[in-house]
């Protein structure tokens, strides 16, 4: 094969991981079937969709947490400064996320059998946050069109009716995203379902007892 030929087959190996991203949040299943195939030229060929996911959902997790409802506050912020803040720090949530629970995710399954690798388990973990990143093209529009600048400042027209149902909305693309775990874990090990809910309840389990020391140190 000629280097040409291989640099189109590359080529359309990426673009046919990067409509699985769309495709995930229809059809999981055989997205996270392909996963199987873990080797070197298969995960470079979803490592820009991996990526791109784990940017947008980072962003879209940020946007429900406590300081994104306030960041505004300061007067330092205004439009501009709050998009690079969404990027860069939203971008290092989902990093943060991508190779933690991955790590979590492979000790879980390996635990309970799995031999596949820490990356596979990251890239399960990577389009399991298909759900956030849609989040984000979805919440950050609407709380901009019903509250405007107020959806990112204490208090204001989003602390009422509207702006709970607008958090919740926004957990519940959280849950689709935990859901999509399960059935990536499922798929990827062909596992039974009472076999990837232990893996999961194992997952879940662990980021409970990080989250409650955390909680004990930052109030200790």
């Amino acid at each position: 094969m000629s280097e040409l030929a291989r640099t189109q087959e590359r080529e359309g190996e990426q673009k046919e991981w990067m409509a699985r991203t769309l495709v995930v949040l229809q059809a999981p299943r055989g997205v996270f079937a392909a996963l199987r195939d873990d080797s070197p030229a298969a995960s470079a060929a979803r490592s820009e969709a991996v990526l791109a996911l784990v940017i947008l959902a980072g962003m879209g997790l940020l946007l429900l947490t406590p300081e994104a409802g306030s960041v505004l506050d300061s007067s330092e912020y205004d439009g501009a400064i709050f998009a690079i803040w969404l990027f860069i720090v939203g971008g290092a949530m989902g990093a943060a996320v991508y190779w933690g629970l991955g790590a979590i995710v492979y000790g879980a399954t390996g635990w309970l059998g799995s031999l596949g690798s820490y990356r596979r388990a990251r890239h399960l973990v990577g389009f399991a946050l298909a759900p956030l990143a849609l989040s984000l093209v979805v919440m950050l529009p609407l709380r901009l069109a019903f509250f405007g600048g107020d959806a990112f400042r204490s208090g204001g027209s989003d602390s009422g009716t509207r702006g709970l149902a607008l958090a919740l909305l926004g957990w519940a693309f959280a849950a689709w995203a935990v859901g999509l775990a399960v059935v990536g874990v499922r798929a990827v090990h062909a596992w039974t379902w009472g076999r990837a809910l232990a893996a999961s309840g194992t997952c879940a389990a662990v980021v409970a007892v990080i989250g409650l020391l955390e909680l004990l140190v930052r109030h200790a």
